[in-house]
């Protein structure tokens, strides 16, 4: 049973913060081997109990939640950066072009050790990712991340019309690769299904309709896709699906509004849109360095918790311009602080690592599974360095208050915080 020494950061049922200077967190496996918690919190109320046997001393370090990103583009990798004049031209310039490269196999494969590479490096161990239209793709992801035994969704991208030869599917076989995916995947060790039309502008109809079938016909897998992010791609899709209320209600048309259902951006969004998502149980993937980057406007976060929607962090790489969470969540603040000058709004810093750990792992209908440190909850978890950088270590000796020590490392901290990354499996001990 690994028992670890060191300050510890989880999150109570409501998401608050609970912060142990001195905690204790023991892991150990449950009937499948799996290595859960099995306890954590202060140091001198555990110890009793579970400091008698060997302890891994950690002094000077933080014990944290692996970071949740909820909407993230694996074949993107290699165009984060790419600069463009908004959504649609960074679309046809970078991403399209770039994605045809992955009906290789070979090529697919290389692209995701990198990726799960960098995502562990980072600090996430569960993510909700995009492949591309082609198959391989998918397989490639699902390979390596089993390979890691990591907690990952993805799925086949669906995009039968208004799309490049390579990039562009076929309807019919569009579905029946999903579902032979889905069957060969979904809940294999720590893996998800996602069906994934990648917009509705992308998706004839018929498409849409299927996905929708395959849905309800697998109602424990996700639904990933995108909507409201782009006035333009707003537009589109009012001209191609005219009878839809909204450009959100297309995908309620099509029976693709439900629990496990999640939606990236959700810009712009008018009230009844929001009632939709939280009437359906479909939540948000609030990807704020992508909508900064591409321009694309700001994640009203006070209507949706005026409203009840659900929501959480995502990198979005590549139109996201890190992999980080620091980052992210340091866009999430300038995003708030941009709803401040309307409504009051600032975003606590445990309020921002709340939506990329346990905030994000309830919206994607994991919690108490992982993005915590709770009792029962798989032991994904990230061993930080507060002292990692000089200008980190100045800073964080000087915090006074758990929110300027969850501050400074959100605003100063990048991949060097991240000394080491574990992820539950059965063999105890994969580190990154």
């Amino acid at each position: 049973m690994p028992v670890f020494r060191s300050a510890l950061l989880r999150f109570a049922d409501d998401g608050t913060a609970a912060y142990d200077a001195d905690g204790l967190l023991a892991v150990g496996p449950d009937t499948q081997g799996r290595q859960r918690v099995l306890a954590a919190g202060a140091w001198s109320d555990l110890a009793p109990r579970f400091g008698g046997g060997p302890v891994e001393h950690l002094p000077g370090r933080i014990i944290a939640p692996g970071f949740v990103d909820m909407h993230i583009h694996f074949p993107q990798t290699d165009v984060i950066g790419s600069p463009a004049d908004g959504l649609l031209p960074w679309l046809e310039n970078y991403t399209f072009p770039h994605e045809k490269r992955f009906v290789a196999p070979e090529y697919s494969a290389q692209i995701a050790q990198f990726f799960i590479a960098e995502l562990l490096r980072n600090g996430v161990t569960t993510a909700l990712a995009f492949a591309t239209s082609h198959p391989a793709s998918a397989e490639a992801l699902f390979v390596e991340a089993q390979r890691h035994q990591m907690r990952l969704i993805t799925g086949k991208v669906l995009q039968d019309r208004h799309s490049p030869d390579g990039v562009r599917d076929d309807t019919e076989q569009s579905l029946i690769d999903t579902e032979a995916l889905i069957q060969r995947w979904h809940g294999v060790d720590r893996l998800g299904y996602a069906i994934t039309p990648r917009f509705a502008p992308t998706s004839t109809p018929a498409q849409l309709r299927g996905a929708g079938e395959l849905a309800a016909r697998y109602p424990d897998v996700w639904i990933h896709s995108h909507v409201a992010e782009n006035l333009d791609e707003i537009r589109w899709a009012r001209e191609l699906f005219p009878a839809s209320r909204s450009y959100l209600s297309v995908y309620d048309d099509f029976g693709l509004l439900r629990e496990r259902a999640v939606y990236a951006h959700c810009i712009h969004l008018d009230e009844p849109d929001r009632a939709l998502l939280r009437d359906t149980g479909a939540v948000a993937a609030i990807s704020p360095t992508s909508n900064l980057f591409l321009g694309s406007g700001f994640f009203d976060y006070a209507e949706a918790d005026r409203v009840g929607v659900g929501y959480g962090l995502g990198s979005d790489v590549g139109g996201g311009t890190s992999f980080s969470p620091f980052h992210t969540m340091m866009a999430a603040y300038y995003v708030g602080r941009e709803g401040q000058t309307k409504r009051g709004l600032s975003l606590s810093p445990a309020h921002l690592w709340w939506q990329h750990t346990a905030g994000a792992a309830r919206a994607l209908g994991l919690a108490g599974v992982v993005g915590n440190l709770q009792p029962g909850c798989e032991a994904d978890f990230v061993v930080l360095n507060p002292q990692a950088t000089p200008l980190l270590a100045r800073r964080t000796a000087q915090a006074d208050s758990l929110d300027e020590l969850l501050f400074a490392m959100i605003v100063l901290g990048d991949d060097r915080l991240v000394e080491k990354t574990v992820i539950s499996q059965a063999k105890y001990g994969s580190c990154v």
